[in-house]
């Protein structure tokens, strides 16, 4: 092969680094609306004979997108992507982050690596997607507010699975620099609300300190994650190789000379796939109700400790020897490499529908969520490789 031809390959096309342009220009902070995007997403691929499904959120101010390429056809892969993106407040860029700017094989932008990206070099591939021979359909599936829980994704599956639409397989193209990852983590969030009684601090015994028990709590949660550290069977295949438990944030009190009635934090499991949340959770709950109440209601009846859950994402996990692994790889020039990874992503959600699913997308997670993200260039013209051949291929999947 010669240089040139070499030099072409690790460049993105034109029309690729226009429609990542194009995508970075809507501003799909999670707070705001998508409907921009979604909307001139469904016109476009409508306009190619595309059959687009759109399911709302509650306020009707945010979208999913679910379009099938070849309509008719049985269905087929989905390559699955979320519109929106996590803010820019505060954060030192030195480009306009909605302005997607190229400098040193690099392309600059909010969501150009995470995942506006492999969305773009997606619809650049429309018209091949639909050209290709085969009786199962490829389809295009676009979600909102991953970044605050995975939201959106979970009405577009309630959707498909109501229409008896069963994909046989799922790309989630989060940057992973264009690896196979077939494992990811799981999350749990959750708030506690602790609630006392208010005495004034000369009297402190009469009042029961929220403060203090919630304090005590999370030092047991603290101890609990010490001991998965030390005890659990570790995957040296993430970069944290052991489930993790983490406190983030926490408020309680009026002033310091009030003993405060309550106290209110939030904390989060991030679990290896094979932990079970429930029983984690269970060992939180347990101190809580057993060893901590018993104590606040012998001052006060009124006392108590409770939980919400606030976020559920599930993990991810397919065999390595998976046919849909195995089509990533060679798509990807990436055989005998996957990996996991320590984030959450939707494909554990379109792995629980009962859709196998790897993720599998270009760009670096590390670039992701900082100012001046950005992603390669060369990593932009893999992906566009990536998906020529996967037209060409035709990939027959079973169905789970």
């Amino acid at each position: 092969m010669s240089a040139d031809v070499i030099a072409a390959a690790s460049q993105p096309s034109d029309e690729v680094l226009q429609l990542i342009r194009t995508l970075v220009a809507f501003d799909t902070v999670s707070r705001s609306s998508n409907l921009g995007l979604i909307e001139w997403v469904r016109d476009r691929l409508r306009a190619q004979g595309a059959e687009c499904r759109l399911t709302y959120d509650a306020t009707g101010g945010k979208a999913n997108l679910f379009a099938t390429l070849s309509p008719g056809r049985k269905p087929g892969l989905v390559l699955s992507g979320h519109t929106d993106v996590v803010p820019v407040d505060g954060q030192p860029w030195d480009t306009n982050p909605f302005d997607a700017q190229i400098r040193d094989g690099r392309l600059y932008g909010r969501g150009t690596a995470d995942m506006k990206s492999f969305i773009a070099v997606a619809l650049a591939n429309v018209p091949a997607f639909m050209a290709a021979e085969g009786d199962a359909s490829f389809h295009l599936s676009l979600s909102y507010d991953e970044e605050i829980g995975c939201v959106g994704v979970r009405s577009l599956l309630r959707d498909l699975e109501v229409s008896g639409i069963q994909p046989a397989g799922c790309i989630v193209g989060e940057p992973t620099s264009m690896r196979a990852i077939i494992a990811h983590k799981g999350k749990r969030e959750y708030r506690c609300c602790v609630r006392g009684k208010e005495a004034h601090s000369a009297l402190t015994p009469q009042g029961v300190n929220a403060i203090e028990f919630a304090a005590l709590l999370i030092a047991h949660i603290r101890s609990l994650a010490a001991r998965l550290a030390a005890e659990e069977a570790r995957d040296a295949a993430f970069v944290v190789p052991h489930t993790t438990l983490n406190t983030g944030t926490i408020k309680g009190g009026i002033a310091t000379n009030v003993v405060p009635r309550d106290c209110e934090f939030t904390f989060d499991f991030r679990y290896l796939p094979g932990t079970d949340p429930d029983w984690l959770f269970g060992e939180v709950e347990r101190y809580a109700q057993q060893t901590l109440l018993p104590q606040m209601r012998e001052v006060s009846a009124d006392a108590d400790i409770s939980f919400a859950m606030k976020a559920n994402t599930p993990g991810l996990s397919i065999a390595p020897s998976h046919e849909l692994v195995s089509l990533a790889q060679a798509l990807a020039d990436s055989r005998g490499t996957v990996g996991k990874v320590d984030y959450g992503t939707e494909a554990g959600l379109f792995s629980r529908a009962g859709i196998p699913t790897v993720v599998c997308g270009p760009g670096n997670i590390e670039q992701a969520h900082k100012p001046n993200e950005y992603i390669e260039l060369a990593q932009i013209a893999q992906c566009e490789t990536f998906m020529r051949r996967l037209a060409q291929r035709q990939p027959q999947l079973q169905p789970a």
